[in-house]
């Protein structure tokens, strides 16, 4: 089963002035190009060179940037800030598995494994959101940011993603979300949270082509019945930041296939 073609919702971010990190590959790359066609003017950030189809999205501004860096995010604020003339939407992306450190059981996680994976999910999307909040407030004009987070935050499947610092980085991201969404509304700044299931990107490879969770997938996923696809995830980030969600805030919307309220089969 394979998800339809989206017809897009012309001129959804008309205007707005949007900075998408983590936005040279998988789910802020299909971010990227969605906002663009959207209308908005896009500024991307990524650890490495965008390459060719990066080049094509006619994003107005690429930033090579490592944004669990305070100095870096600082950075990368003000190349923004110059680029589009001021910003209206912060959409984070970046952040990624923590198995390359050593995340996985609590009982077998290291503290190393530990920190290295909050610094990269959760410390960065701190530092660019209380940039973000310093730019709105600053500017004396609404904004909006969205935070990626996952299912795993809301719904755990140890059997097969049994990592736990990223489990708790990604519930963090909400955590935080929900805080900046409380304290500064009445600044007219909306915060909110995507939480995808699995989702078809270079991070997600060694899932996506393992046929055990394939099979899981089927059941745990059955709108799509595998990995979901990054357009997908650009729909729903590109409404949250657009005027059709301007009294949406504190909200964490999961993008999952299904997966929270699908129960496997007995004996899976």
């Amino acid at each position: 089963m394979t998800s339809p073609n989206l017809t897009p919702i012309s001129g959804l971010l008309e205007g707005k002035r949007c900075l998408i990190v983590g936005g040279t590959s998988g789910i802020g790359l299909a971010a990227a190009l969605h906002f663009v066609e959207q209308g908005a003017r896009v500024a991307i950030v990524g650890f490495d060179e965008a390459g060719k189809e990066v080049a094509a999205t006619g994003v107005a501004c690429r930033i090579l940037a490592d944004a669990a860096v305070a100095e870096e995010v600082d950075r990368i604020f003000a190349e923004t800030l110059a680029a589009l003339g001021g910003l209206d939407v912060l959409y984070h992306v970046a952040g990624g598995s923590g198995r390359k450190f050593g995340d996985g059981p609590l009982h077998e996680c290291s503290e190393a494994a530990w920190n290295d994976t909050l610094q990269l999910n959760l410390t960065s999307t701190f530092l660019t959101n209380r940039a973000a909040v310093r730019c709105f407030r600053a500017q004396q004009r609404p904004g909006a940011i969205l935070n990626m987070a996952s299912v795993l935050a809301l719904d755990p499947a140890p059997t097969h993603f049994d990592i736990t610092a990223y489990a708790v980085a990604k519930a963090g991201v909400i955590a935080l979300t929900r805080q900046t969404a409380s304290r500064y509304a009445h600044d007219g700044i909306r915060a909110n949270v995507l939480a995808p299931g699995l989702v078809d990107t270079p991070m997600s490879q060694r899932a996506v082509g393992d046929s055990a969770i394939q099979r899981y997938l089927r059941q745990k996923q059955p709108l799509i019945g595998g990995p979901i696809r990054p357009d997908d995830v650009a729909g729903a980030a590109a409404f949250l930041c657009s005027e059709h969600a301007r009294m949406i805030t504190g909200a964490v919307l999961a993008v999952d296939a299904g997966w929270q309220v699908c129960e496997l089969p007995m004996g899976e």
